[in-house]
């Protein structure tokens, strides 16, 4: 067992903070026990976790990330502690990608870590192959936000999806490699999803207790109409003139979007400006770096604004449209405060907004009947058997594609490319067969010539370039190569599609329907953290601890703040609500809870109470019964405080004749 501070000062001297017990039971899991499932709050350092594992299992670590700007500043970290770290495709010409796969494929080129996101291990074979030849040497699979893979979360890739088939083709079997999947929000139904999608076992969830952001000041406005929404939103704007502001919109244009309300507040002098999926990512990347550098004080976005882009310092997150979940609106309103100090974040909605959410986002991010048959007779031209196919150059076979596969109409065979015209210099007698079998070297063609499978044939091209057996005149297409079932989409297989698209439907207005139920019924901003954390599935025994200590621990009550900045100020060692077990006859079969568990300078241990609530019956009877049990367990162990408005003095003079060094 790795004494896991140590190991982090040594391997990563540059992160300048103390590694959480959380974190450190993380890690210990994945070493332990393998495939582990991570779930802890946004910003809570989910990136280390998987560098000082991957560190620890002396391999190279995969990361599979969907957020560009993220991995771009994990490699730079990584990198500052003397690693060497690469992303595919980075900032890199197709050519150059090649020339790097090909070198690491042949031992010859040997990062620490490699980033990856969902979609190009979807589609690059030749970064298969690669992987495939040094499967021996990845330790880990690292796959932040993991959430993405379940079909039922408002924040479904389809890319994700293709992830324990890309494990399976490169190691054979999960045996080979461990997993670390890392969230920051679940609901139950994703959680089930994701533990049987990555064979992780129910005792290898590790969910962080201390989930909730209590730091963030939840606020929650209903309206009749829009014009006083509107009002209410200007007001609050000039209220927080000059802090740093991200309002959430969802829609791109027209009336009250994204661009709208930009435009809006740049002629009422804000800073502002907009942010959204239809910009290149060039653009984005220039907005966050812009935002997070103070240039701009105010960013209107879409949930493109989302997931991974960690700026410490935004003080307010105001929703102008509603979220159509929990999941959705906690993620979101958890940009803010990143850097641990107070922020306020605002939910602004009339009952429109929820017909508008319901009707027009969820109901018209499905497909209709007509569109799937439209798109799949233009997909398939009514032909079945092998094509090479640009995912990316349609959006409507995007969105169908997943449907289509789930109903038995089409299957993703392999990575592939269009043709073989761009193999020169071949000197291998396999691929001049295939190049000899056609005259059109068309990819599908020379699968039914040579009488070869897709996949075969993918394989031994790449295969052949990385033993410099061929060479490219350009680099190949990252293409998928299908295998289309069936002409035309019978009226049985339509009947399937459209009641999964219903059942999906169903659960995402379920998701909306309690969310509004929750924000009409509770608007205290304690309450409303402690619900979305029962929703989350936070232990109720954490719900209650709310307000942060200097040592970065949170806590119940503003007392037990000032008890334990103090130990902390005198470097006295503490354990916050430590369970502490008894029994009779050497069996500790029972267990209590002290507020505090605590080192003295002269290695003894004390049982530290805060009496805060003395005069409720059912407290008195428990406090009661505590003193016994330390009386009879415990002898001469047991300190305590009682809550009054000399709580400092109290707590300070405790200290000083109990705990403190005497010399």
């Amino acid at each position: 067992m790795y004494n896991l501070d140590d190991e982090f000062k040594r391997l990563l001297p540059k992160y300048n903070f103390k590694l959480k017990d959380f974190q450190k039971s993380v890690i210990n899991n994945v070493l332990e026990h393998g495939n582990t499932l991570c779930i802890m709050q946004t910003g809570g350092g989910k990136s280390i976790i998987y560098c000082l594992t991957g560190l620890l299992l002396h391999g190279i670590t995969l990361v599979i990330s969907p957020l560009t700007a993220l991995i771009n500043e994990q490699i730079d970290k990584i990198k500052d502690n003397g690693y060497e770290a690469i992303a595919f495709p980075g900032n890199m010409s197709p050519a150059k990608q090649a020339k790097l796969l090909k070198q690491l494929a042949n031992k010859e080129y040997n990062p620490d870590f490699i980033f990856v996101s969902p979609e190009k291990i979807g589609i690059d074979g030749l970064l298969e192959y690669a992987l495939l030849r040094r499967n021996a040497d990845i330790k880990l699979i690292a796959i932040d936000e993991i959430h993405c893979v379940s079909q039922w979360g408002i924040s479904f890739r389809p890319f994700y999806d293709r992830i324990p088939e890309f494990i399976t083709n490169v190691f054979g079997s999960y045996k080979n490699v461990k997993v670390l999947g890392l969230t920051a929000t679940l609901n139950p139904k994703e959680r089930i999803d994701i533990c049987k999608s990555f064979y992780i076992e129910k005792e290898n969830i590790k969910q962080q207790n201390l989930m909730l952001r209590h730091e963030i000041r939840l606020c929650v406005y209903e309206f009749n109409d829009e014009v006083q929404k509107e009002e209410k939103f200007w007001n609050l704007l000039a209220i927080h003139k000059g802090e740093k502001t991200l309002v959430y919109v969802y829609r791109k244009y027209s009336v009250r979007s994204v661009e709208g309300l930009c435009q809006e507040a740049i002629s009422k002098g804000y800073n502002a400006c907009s942010f959204h999926g239809d910009m290149s990512a060039e653009e984005r990347k220039e907005i966050i770096e812009r935002f997070r550098n103070g240039d701009v004080d105010i960013v209107f976005a879409t949930n493109a604004f989302g997931m991974g882009i960690d700026i410490k310092d935004i003080r307010v997150v105001i929703h102008f449209m509603i979220p159509e979940s929990l999941e959705q609106y906690y993620q979101e309103v958890g940009r803010a405060a990143r850097d641990g100090n107070a922020a306020n974040a605002y939910l602004l909605y009339t009952n429109k907004n929820i017909e508008v959410k319901r009707k027009y986002f969820i109901d018209g991010s499905f497909p209709s009947e007509e569109k799937l048959r439209k798109v799949y007779n233009d997909f398939t031209n009514k032909e079945i058997g092998y094509k090479t196919k640009n995912y990316f150059a349609d959006e409507d076979i995007q969105q169908c594609l997943p449907y289509f596969i789930e109903a038995g109409l089409i299957s993703i065979e392999c990575k592939g490319f269009d043709n073989l015209k761009k193999l020169i210099n071949v000197q291998s007698p396999t691929i001049q067969s295939y190049l000899d079998a056609t005259k059109t070297k068309n990819f599908t063609s020379t699968v039914k010539k040579a009488k070869v499978a897709p996949k075969v044939l993918a394989q031994d091209v790449y295969q052949g370039f990385v033993d410099g057996k061929v060479e490219f005149s350009s680099p190949l297409e990252r293409w998928i190569v299908i295998n289309i079932l069936a002409s035309e989409i019978s009226e049985q297989q339509m009947d399937g599609i459209l009641n999964a698209i219903e059942e999906k439907k169903r659960y995402k207005h379920e998701l909306l329907d309690y969310f509004v139920y929750v924000i009409k019924n509770v608007t205290e901003s304690k309450e409303l953290h402690q619900e979305i954390g029962n929703y989350l599935g936070v232990d109720r025994f954490g719900l209650n601890r709310i307000y942060k200590t200097a040592d970065d621990n949170l806590v119940r009550s503003k007392s037990e703040v000032i008890i334990s900045d103090l130990l902390y100020k005198d470097g006295i060692e503490y354990q916050y609500e430590e369970k502490l077990y008894y029994g009779s006859e050497g069996k500790n079969t029972q267990f209590m809870i002290p507020d505090f568990t605590v080192k003295a300078a002269n290695g003894n241990t004390y049982y530290w109470e805060h009496i805060g609530m003395l005069g409720l019956e059912s407290y008195d009877a428990r406090w009661l019964e505590k003193r016994k049990i330390y009386e009879q367990y415990f002898p001469g162990k047991l300190i305590y405080t009682y809550e009054s408005g000399n709580i400092a003095m109290q707590a300070a003079q405790l200290i000083e004749a109990k705990l403190k060094d005497k010399k």
